[in-house]
């Protein structure tokens, strides 16, 4: 959801990397869209651009971020989204205009030759393609990364497998995996330095709150499925859940209403989530086959991803062992 809001209420620690280990669901969508941002800000793009022009400044990203994993046990297994809810229908229309005004305004920096403000729009304009897509889940198989395709939203399915044990925490920037039950979520880990943990039990115990009023106390200051209740920040929306007991108490008490509230609730505390999956947790990539199919079937610019591929092949060899679990 990216509902920064929740920042202000969640439980959330600094941990070291040496004080986590275990099987991470990933948000792919998420920890993705956060590379291809960044990558495509910071990198020349002809240098994750095909002769055809198609781009695919993922698996440079990928490739860079990678090895963060590897270099502190922990076993990506990468969840990606399955089909949108039509109650995100507003959300994913917002987004789809927000890209089209900052394309807008990136043609207005480049005729102007403000390079700076061109490269940060530009990275405002991206989205995952059909392209990126396809090529992630390649590279994932030739790395020998655990893939799960979920029913709907991936976060959700990440909350779900950490919920059930198949996996130790769940993988996402953004606060959705707290809504959707996820017990231990791991935050931070496409940026610079230790991750954060995200612990559900302890925000409901730092509040004396249920999960459900957890849910209610999200939908009130708005989420990727609602729009909040004008004039409700999390310290008021926490309070007013605690006062008046849940979310329809206190959308009576104020006399406002909330569009398809019902579904919205059932959809955070119910979602459709899948068991039918296996993986294994044993990695053993094919590090010259992806690093062929990298450079020279994408024809991304080798010295932008020779590093990362060396990291790969270090952690994987430098035992003597041709796997890692």
């Amino acid at each position: 959801m990216g509902n920064a809001d929740l920042r202000d209420i969640a439980h959330v620690d600094e941990v070291a990397f040496e004080d986590v280990s275990g099987v991470v669901a990933v948000d792919a969508h998420n920890w993705l869209y956060r590379y291809l941002t960044t990558t495509v800000k910071f990198t020349s793009e002809r240098r994750y651009t095909t002769e055809d022009g198609k781009e695919v400044a993922n698996l440079l990203g990928m490739v860079q971020g990678l090895p963060k994993f590897f270099d502190n046990d922990l076993t990506p297994v990468f969840v990606f989204d399955g089909g949108v809810t039509d109650l995100k229908d507003d959300e994913v229309e917002r987004r789809r205009e927000a890209r089209a005004d900052a394309e807008k305004r990136r043609r207005a920096a480049a005729e102007r030759g403000d390079a700076a403000e061109a490269a940060r729009l530009e990275a405002r304009t991206q989205r995952l393609t059909n392209t990126i897509h396809e090529t992630s889940r390649e590279l994932l198989r030739l790395l020998d990364v655990p893939i799960v395709e979920a029913p709907a939203e991936g976060e959700a399915q990440c909350a779900h497998m950490n919920r059930v044990g198949d996996a130790d925490y769940s993988g996402s920037e953004d606060y959705d995996t707290l809504l959707f039950g996820g017990p231990t979520t791991l935050r931070q880990l496409t940026s610079k330095g230790d991750p954060e943990l995200m612990d559900l039990e302890r925000t409901l115990a730092d509040h004396d709150i249920t999960y459900e009023q957890l849910v209610d106390v999200a939908m009130l200051c708005g989420t990727d499925f609602n729009e909040g209740v004008r004039g409700i920040g999390p310290k008021t929306a926490l309070s007013a859940v605690k006062e008046h007991g849940d979310l329809f108490a206190v959308l009576s008490d104020r006399g406002a209403d909330m569009a398809y509230a019902d579904r919205i609730r059932e959809l955070f505390l119910d979602p459709p989530v899948t068991d039918e999956y296996e993986f294994d947790t044993t990695i053993s990539p094919d590090v010259d086959a992806a690093r062929a199919y990298v450079v020279d079937e994408w024809e991304v610019d080798e010295s932008e991803v020779a590093r990362g591929f060396e990291r790969i092949e270090e952690r994987f060899t430098q035992t003597g062992l041709d796997d890692w679990a």
